[in-house]
């Protein structure tokens, strides 16, 4: 107990941070300097390698049934891009359905209900009020407001392009239980209210490991990796069976999936997953990649992936490339306090 006493407030903040998206920074912004990069803006096909414009690429998202648009959450301009993406798609004739990773599936009727008030037409300041309600419904008055306005958004698109959407994940407490407790200790009546696809993880287990570690600076507790897998695999498995059943509801409207890059990267977790419970339902996974902070070539960014008893893939079917939110190095605060617990430990 001595030995991973000193650990506990870098765990604290860790976990405080893992329970939003367990691969993704949230909520900062740009600091200098900003680089500039050729690839900016760029869309590539990684199966070909060559470069494409968006019609291009639209026509390839048009031919499956889910879509997955995966982001950096703090990055405006994957919000951006996917908001022209999804206008796209209904200018081409599809209606698709959102679903969201940063809503829950219990929250769906609150969407549902934000999308029928597209009846009705009311004044600016109303419709702040209805923004407002929502907002706090929702349980996202605590929460980011650098987020907030980037999936509003994508809400308000689908209001008034008439569509459908969904949220996809497991609501906050339940990731709470699963990051307190772990999955082996959650009660029956808990683990029985969330869906498990039962999958035999170790492969995607130990790739996930090294994630978070290096996610986490390098620092490695197998009590940490352990629960944070657990909430990994508990999300991953909700969110591929919401979309399958978002599929199977309405088979005609391809889903559009917003969610984060880490959840679909190497088209392994959720990707996977659905692949798993309905091998039938085409899916194609872009990805909105930032430029690195030091330049790189193309190939660095498209090395597939190598694991046991997967396909080696590549990060996605497609990559956008985009700038940066922040040039950060956000392990350098936690750097003297890490190398203080390894040296107190090695004591």
């Amino acid at each position: 107990m001595s030995e991973t006493r000193p650990l506990q407030p870098i765990l604290k903040t860790i976990l405080i941070v893992a329970m939003g998206s367990l691969i993704q920074a949230c909520g900062v912004h740009p600091v200098t300097p900003v680089r500039s990069d050729p690839l900016i803006g760029k869309c590539i096909n990684t199966a070909t390698g060559e470069f494409m414009e968006m019609d291009a690429l639209v026509d390839h998202l048009l031919q499956a049934d889910v879509i997955y648009l995966a982001e950096k959450h703090d990055n405006p301009d994957h919000h951006s891009l996917q908001h022209k993406i999804i206008q796209a798609l209904v200018a081409k004739g599809k209606r698709p359905q959102l679903g969201f990773e940063f809503f829950s599936t219990s929250d769906t009727p609150l969407l549902l209900d934000f999308l029928d008030s597209r009846r009705a037409k009311h004044p600016d300041a109303v419709e702040k009020k209805v923004e407002t309600m929502l907002r706090k419904q929702l349980g996202w008055d605590a929460k980011s407001d650098t987020l907030w306005p980037y999936y509003f958004d994508l809400l308000s698109l689908a209001k008034t392009e008439k569509l459908l959407a969904a949220g996809l994940d497991l609501t906050d407490a339940q990731k709470r239980r699963i990051t307190r407790k772990g999955w082996n200790h959650l009660t029956k009546i808990e683990k029985r209210s969330i869906f498990s696809t039962h999958l035999d993880d170790k492969a995607y287990q130990d790739y996930m490991y090294e994630i978070f570690a290096n996610v986490h600076c390098g620092m490695e507790n197998p009590r940490m990796q352990s629960i944070l897998f657990d909430a990994w695999i508990a999300r991953n498995d909700t969110m591929a069976h919401a979309i399958v059943e978002l599929h199977d509801t309405e088979p005609g409207r391809p889903v559009v999936v917003i969610i984060g890059g880490g959840h679909t990267e190497h088209n392994l977790g959720v990707v996977d997953r659905v692949r798993h419970l309905n091998p039938g339902i085409s899916q194609v996974n872009l990805g909105f990649v930032e430029i690195a902070r030091t330049p790189a070539g193309v190939r660095d960014y498209l090395a597939p992936l190598e694991l046991a008893g997967f396909e080696p893939s590549p990060p996605f079917d497609f990559v956008w490339f985009t700038q940066r939110a922040n040039y950060q190095d956000p392990c350098e605060k936690y750097k003297k306090r890490l190398e203080k617990s390894r040296l107190h430990r090695k004591e």
